[in-house]
């Protein structure tokens, strides 16, 4: 008899124990962010790391490859656009690092895993992985072919799980390595006419925070994980996309170099998310309190409900442009 009510109170004691040290970890967490706000955190070495950026021929993966040459880590450029590519490795090689290059559909499973089975052989095991590379098809959703929209959720999406699944492994087996998603606000909440991007970067944090806690169940504490969400960078990837006239000034498109300066000091800080700016918490924030008639009322107001109208519109004009030079 003494043995079984013995069994609930020690089972209570435990609990309770473990209740108290989960609170003492979340204030610790919540002191440790505040400090870090306000004092500049202390950063970590990479120089000699194998680091793997994807869309390194683009305007954000450009300036991700020269930062993280400046830091000493040897790079491995992944894009489909060769000449582009070869470009950014051409700034890099004046670092004093080692480039390689390679030309990779990521929309195209096998060739990834192709191409990451040749990096592992002629260049050896990638210990940092920048999922940088996005797309967006700038169609309505009724009138963009099938086609574009299944290309925006593999390069943004389904990528993301062929290119852990090729490298993660050889991470766990030395518990070291550092994986990268540059997701977007737009993965955090939503507007009109971009179902598609949104979809793919819903779908990019989701696999982002689950693969780190992934990690930290299998207590492989030497592999971190860093989400970047920012908010419309002025790479023209969303040209002609602006909220209401009277708050540009308040939340402009941010400057590609500040955009991956400030990721870089989040990776190197090993902070597992980023948004940038912080204004960006806000809506994030809202978005969980606030009643869903509240957020439409505040999109309405800042004009988030129909910011991407003029993009779309740029994007039509583009297609129309080319169908009639392609003619």
């Amino acid at each position: 008899m003494l043995s079984c009510c013995t069994r609930p109170c020690t089972r209570m004691m435990f609990f309770l124990l473990d209740l108290l040290w989960m609170l003492i970890e979340l204030s610790y967490s919540i002191v440790s962010a505040v400090l870090q706000t306000f004092l500049r955190p202390r950063l970590k070495c990479i120089d000699g790391e194998l680091c793997l950026i994807t869309g390194a021929g683009g305007a954000l993966g450009r300036l991700f490859a020269l930062e993280f040459a400046k830091e000493g880590a040897n790079l491995v450029l992944w894009d489909c656009n060769q000449a582009a590519n070869e470009q950014t490795a051409a700034l890099a090689r004046e670092k004093g690092v080692k480039v390689y290059t390679h030309t990779v559909d990521l929309s195209r499973r096998q060739d990834i895993y192709e191409a990451a089975e040749k990096v592992r052989l002629d260049v050896g095991d990638v210990t940092i992985l920048v999922n940088n590379a996005g797309v967006v098809a700038g169609r309505r959703l009724l009138e963009c072919p099938d086609e574009l929209l299944e290309r925006t959720l593999l390069v943004n999406c389904h990528a993301l799980f062929w290119m852990t699944k090729a490298f993660l492994p050889q991470m766990k087996a030395q518990n070291h390595g550092h994986i990268v998603t540059i997701a977007s606000a737009l993965g955090l909440f939503s507007t009109a006419c971009v179902e598609d991007y949104c979809a793919s970067k819903f779908g990019a944090v989701g696999f982002t925070e689950s693969l780190a806690h992934d990690l930290h169940t299998e207590n492989l504490n030497g592999i971190k994980t860093t989400l970047v969400c920012p908010y419309i960078v002025d790479t023209g990837m969303f040209e002609g996309c602006e909220i209401r006239k009277e708050l540009r000034g308040l939340i402009p498109p941010l400057d590609p170099l500040y955009t991956v300066k400030q990721s870089m000091n989040a990776i190197l800080a090993e902070q597992q998310m980023i948004c940038i700016p912080r204004l960006m918490y806000i809506p994030l924030l809202t978005r969980a309190l606030l009643p869903w008639e509240a957020n439409v009322a505040t999109y309405r107001f800042m004009g988030g409900d129909r910011c991407m109208m003029p993009f779309i519109k740029n994007m039509e004009m583009k297609a129309a442009k080319d169908q009639v030079e392609t003619a």
